[in-house]
């Protein structure tokens, strides 16, 4: 049965998605998880009710594995519809997540989440994503990687330090594609058309072939293109800065504002050295192009915003792997190498920080006055900004493992693991007709500039052994010993402008202040060849010498961020950290089809630079989970019931927020504690299939949170007291699954229908905030405002004869304007909360064939 074409439909349904069909059906062929095909894959085969996982480093039945793992298996994806990112990971009930279009999306899981994460200064991701063996983790946005033709989704809850790493504190995500098979040529096609409610037309074209090279090499080569239609119009606004300027967005007004395109490949060739050595090298390519904004203002109505500047996003990625596979003597031997090659170019409106600041700077003349926005003839111009920034990310990851036999009571995992991962940044706060004086140095137009290289590195080596105290007893521990070595270097902030200091009054032709108000950040804080900062000598009254430069970053006015050294240059801010992480388990298998479990393991999250000069480096975060869990399969295999319950202990967890002069600042904030349950249940009898998913989580803080990392007893302070719930993560989430197969001549039609629920939760961990400017005491989640609780359904119907589907498909069917987050477009604009909705309800018709 092909379900291909009915599956990646349904996922279009499934936008607030359900985890429990993860395990629902019958999914895969035992032996998927070594890189051999699915029965799906092959025309006229059955299916297996079982789902190999690779979790913990070996191929494993997912009802063995001792650990929280949901599975959604080839068959699902493609009965669920699922494509990218947002739809899958709405799909796990334990992750939750914060987006503000496709590709800008930061993942959570059971509760970790304080808010403000994705920075490209700032935290690593607490969640690991990996392609196969490689981790494709980057900050600033999870990859998201088109979903055709993957053997499954395996989502690792609890801390997965041990295994994976840094990055995987709160768990790990990871992506198995279906690798190359030499059994003979096949291949699939699939195509869609869909309507969005108050929106437009949408259409996917996905093909896949394996070809057989010879009696020990196969190419397996996966295309696609996708559209997603636009359903937030930007509509006509204006508005009017102090002085009687009045701006509007007439040359940007348009219906569909948002829409997405994604398109690329992926090739894999899988080559038998012999009967024991196999190696298989992949590459993947990816382009995705988002239009407008994927975020409404209710205030201008229901999936209305009104934006004033181009708005789009650019997001290109490029991934060679490497796999080898094979053994010595009864021993097997993995090495896995990647090289990750990303670019990211995005354009922002920034007229809400214009508009706010214009309010703020009132009684001065607002934004312009106060900032002297002039063009070179001395004229006040319009104060308007967009943002224009790159990211360039490149990523090298290599680890070699053993791993000793699978049948022998004693079981042993031991490896060694390396990353580097870089990011070229590059924001440029543009106010159109600037004048030369008041941009920064070498960029007119620019009023504030970001260029700064950023390296992360990795190093650890790891080991698990398991040994079976008895044939229902096992026992399991395992340790990973790293180092991480993090760096920033390069520049931020204004230029430098001849006029007049607004600070002191005197003239400003040695000043090194800009105009823009700022004595403290960009040119005025770079680093002079004679010592100190160019401030410190214009403060002195010394002579004002030579810039140092770094080799780093290149187009920069100068460098203040960074370490003089004594060679005459500056090199990059340094963070460096050394521990071990560790995981304890005991599994008891009573009887056949039944499993216990208890686990108490350790994450971390390195720590890193703060880039303000006067901000100290903030410290690693560790996760400490205990865990209680079961596995069921009952009924002749009929009926699934797994869960878990949790504490964890999550320790000075790393906290973002906008400091002095609205600058992002990192510090380890107070310690939290999280509670859950997950739980699921799936039913198989004859045609019918039942699915049910849950979780619960309790996620609250134990201490105050402050404005300082050690509190200083202050009640003004003091962010959010102790009991604060954290936020993004919803108290309840549920979904239940329904499909029913019947046979109607040749075909065999079906009827599938989906309801998801989640609860409310909080967008914004902080109670209270000093904005800048007035001094006016905010609270940011209250005034962004809670993520609403919504419940979701989604309908297909179809018929698969042969190797040919056809189906008819709704999502949000009663067009629920469901959250996914929501955001403000600078740190102290609440006036103007965005809400990234789910897409509206969507009617589409799916066609697929395999041959």
């Amino acid at each position: 049965m092909t379900g291909l074409g009915r599956g990646i439909l349904v996922s279009l349904l499934a936008t607030a998605a359900m985890p429990a069909l993860a395990q629902g059906v019958p999914q895969e062929a035992p032996g998927t998880g070594s890189g051999q095909t699915t029965a799906a894959e092959t025309p006229g085969a059955t299916q297996g009710d079982d789902i190999i996982v690779t979790a913990q480093k070996r191929d494993e039945n997912i009802q063995n594995v001792p650990i929280s793992i949901q599975a959604i298996g080839t068959r699902r994806l493609d009965q669920l519809n699922i494509s990218n990112f947002n739809q899958y990971t709405q799909l796990l009930p334990s992750v939750a997540f914060q987006s503000s279009q496709p590709g800008v999306t930061t993942v959570y899981m059971r509760g970790v989440a304080s808010g403000g994460d994705g920075n490209h200064s700032g935290s690593l991701p607490s969640v690991g994503t990996y392609l196969d063996e490689q981790p494709v983790t980057t900050i600033g946005g999870t990859l998201d990687i088109h979903i055709y033709d993957i053997a499954r989704i395996e989502s690792l809850a609890g801390p997965q330090g041990t295994l994976y790493g840094a990055s995987s504190q709160a768990g790990t995500i990871r992506i198995i594609t279906n690798k190359p098979d030499l059994s003979g040529f096949y291949g699939r096609v699939d195509g869609e058309v869909n309507t969005v409610e108050k929106g437009g037309i949408g259409y996917t074209t996905e093909g896949m072939l394996n070809i057989p090279l010879s009696a020990s090499m196969a190419l397996r080569v996966v295309g696609f293109y996708q559209k997603d239609a636009g359903f937030i119009d930007n509509v006509a606004g204006s508005r009017t800065f102090i002085g009687g300027r009045t701006v509007t967005n007439a040359a940007f007004v348009k219906n569909d504002y948002n829409d997405t395109e994604t398109y690329g490949g992926r090739a894999a060739l899988k080559i038998d050295l012999d009967d024991s050595w196999t190696v298989t090298p992949t590459v993947l390519y990816q382009e995705q192009r988002s239009h407008g904004s994927y975020g409404y203002d209710a205030r201008v109505g229901d999936l209305k915003v009104q934006r004033f500047y181009p708005e789009f996003r650019r997001d290109r990625f490029v991934q060679a792997a490497l796999t080898i596979e094979g053994q010595l003597g009864n021993w097997d031997v993995t090495y896995s190498g990647a090289y990750l090659d990303r670019k990211a170019l995005q354009s922002s409106d920034y007229t809400d920080y214009a508009e706010a600041y214009d309010n703020l700077y009132s009684s001065v003349g607002g934004l312009a006055g106060y900032f002297y926005y002039q063009d070179n003839a001395g004229n006040t111009i319009d104060p308007r900004q967009r943002i224009v920034g790159t990211d360039h990310f490149k990523k090298t990851s290599q680890e070699l493992r053993v791993a000793s036999p699978a049948d022998e009571p004693f079981r042993l995992v031991a490896g060694a693991f390396y990353q580097r991962q870089s990011n070229l940044i590059f924001q440029d706060y543009q106010i159109p007709g600037l004048g030369s004086t008041v941009s920064a140095n070498g960029y007119p137009g620019t009023l504030w500039l970001t260029r700064q290289h950023r390296v992360d590195k990795d190093y650890a080596v790891f080991g698990e052994a398991s040994f079976d105290l008895a044939p229902t007893l096992t026992l399991t521990a395992g340790a990973r010993a790293f180092i991480y070595d993090n760096s920033l270097v390069g520049f931020f902030g204004f230029g430098r402008n001849p006029g007049v200091d607004p600070a002191d009054g005197r003239p400003y032709t040695a000043s090194p202040f800009n105009a823009a108000g700022s004595s403290r950040t960009g040119v005025a804080g770079c680093y002079l060849a004679g010592g100190g900062t160019l401030r410190d000598a214009y403060l002195a009254g010394r002579p004002i010498t030579g810039f140092l430069t770094t080799p780093d970053v290149d187009n920069i006015p100068c460098v203040n961020l960074g370490v003089p050294n004594n060679a005459g240059g500056v090199v990059p801010k340094e963070a460096e950290g050394q521990g071990v992480t560790y995981r304890f388990n005991a599994t008891w298998k009573p009887a056949e089809g039944l499993l216990f479990y208890g686990t108490v393991s350790k994450g971390f999250r390195p720590g890193g630079i703060n880039r303000r000069g006067d901000v100290a480096d903030y410290a690693a975060d560790f996760l400490t989970n205990y865990e209680i869990g079961w596995k069921t399969t009952l009924l002749g295999g009929q009926l699934r019931f797994n869960g878990a319950v949790y504490q964890q202990d999550w320790d000075k967890f790393q906290f973002s927020f906008l400091g002095e002069n609205s600058f992002t600042v990192i510090q380890n904030g107070p310690n939290a504690r999280i509670r859950g349950v997950e739980m699921d249940a799936n039913l198989t009898a004859g045609g019918l299939t039942l699915g049910v998913t849950g979780a619960y989580t309790d996620a609250v803080t134990r201490t105050d949170l402050c404005t300082t990392a050690v509190c200083s007893g202050d009640p003004d302070d003091v962010v959010s007291p102790a009991g604060t719930r954290l936020p993004i993560t919803p108290r309840f989430k549920i979904s239940g699954t329904a499909r029913y197969t019947v046979p109607i001549g040749a075909a065999n039609a079906y009827i599938q229908a989906l309801v998801a629920h989640q609860s409310s939760a909080a967008s914004d961990i902080r109670l209270r905030a000093v904005e800048a400017g007035t001094g006016r005491i905010a609270n940011p989640a209250a005034e962004i405002g809670r993520l609403p609780a919504y419940t979701t359904g989604n309908l297909a119907v179809g018929a698969e004869w042969g190797n040919y589907t056809v189906e008819v498909f709704a999502r949000n069917i009663w067009d629920e304007r469901g959250q996914i987050s929501r955001f403000i477009q600078c740190g102290s604009c609440y006036q103007r909360p965005y809400a990234v909705p789910i897409a509206p309800r969507t009617l589409g018709l799916r066609l697929g064939a395999k041959f």
